[in-house]
């Protein structure tokens, strides 16, 4: 009954779309060389990032179009995701970059929206990983960098342009979530959704330096 269980949480893993609302989408392909399903969908061009030094970050947006992949989350998570997003990609992106608001020759601009998240599954998410049957699971998982058993995700979308002409450089659907052992992102209904929004934050400067 538990492997049953966890195998079905593992097929219903929400699998992020190419947003039909999202400005990039019809530039968006799938992207064949992600084997973690974190970074389904891409746009890139040749770019040397080291050109650009200053950064505009425009106010992370909550998706609402027909395809959003919220479930039945509340407003309330929602904006707190958002919010906290806004946090964690401002102070990691201050770290490479100079935040301004007007656009220079040298100037990024960022946009985020929040398309999509999983709140972790109460009680049952931590106890998976002390089960054994959660134990192999999630130990296969984690050697896959693949989703845990139960735990909450988010998705969002990452644009980048050059801020003087507004010419799209980089875009990307991504879906963020902790290692399955990871045990504070198991606990608390967001803490994995946070978890993997800090991971993202880390993946993009490591993307732009």
């Amino acid at each position: 009954m538990a492997l049953f269980s966890l195998a079905l949480a593992a097929c219903s893993s929400t699998k992020p779309v190419a947003y039909s609302g999202i400005s990039s989408s019809p530039m968006l392909t799938a992207n064949a060389n992600d084997d973690s399903g974190r970074v389904p969908y891409s746009y890139s061009t040749p770019v040397d990032w080291k050109r650009y030094n200053s950064v505009i970050i425009e106010p992370v947006s909550i998706y609402r179009g027909a395809d959003q992949q919220f479930g039945d989350m509340s407003e309330k998570d929602k904006a707190t995701l958002a919010s906290y997003m806004q946090g964690q990609f401002t102070d990691k992106l201050r770290s490479r970059f100079t935040l301004v608001n007007t656009a220079t020759a040298n100037t990024l601009r960022v946009r985020i929206t929040l398309t999509g998240a999983v709140t972790n599954t109460p009680v049952l998410g931590t106890l998976s990983r002390f089960d054994i049957a959660g134990g192999i699971y999630n130990g296969v998982q984690t050697a896959r960098d693949r989703e845990g058993s139960l735990t909450g995700s988010v998705i969002y979308s990452v644009e980048i342009y050059q801020a003087a002409d507004d010419r799209l450089l980089n875009a990307y659907i991504t879906k963020q979530f902790p290692s399955p052992w990871n045990l504070g992102a198991s606990m608390g209904s967001l803490a994995a959704s946070k978890a993997g929004i800090e991971k993202g934050a880390d993946a993009l400067v490591a993307q732009l330096k």
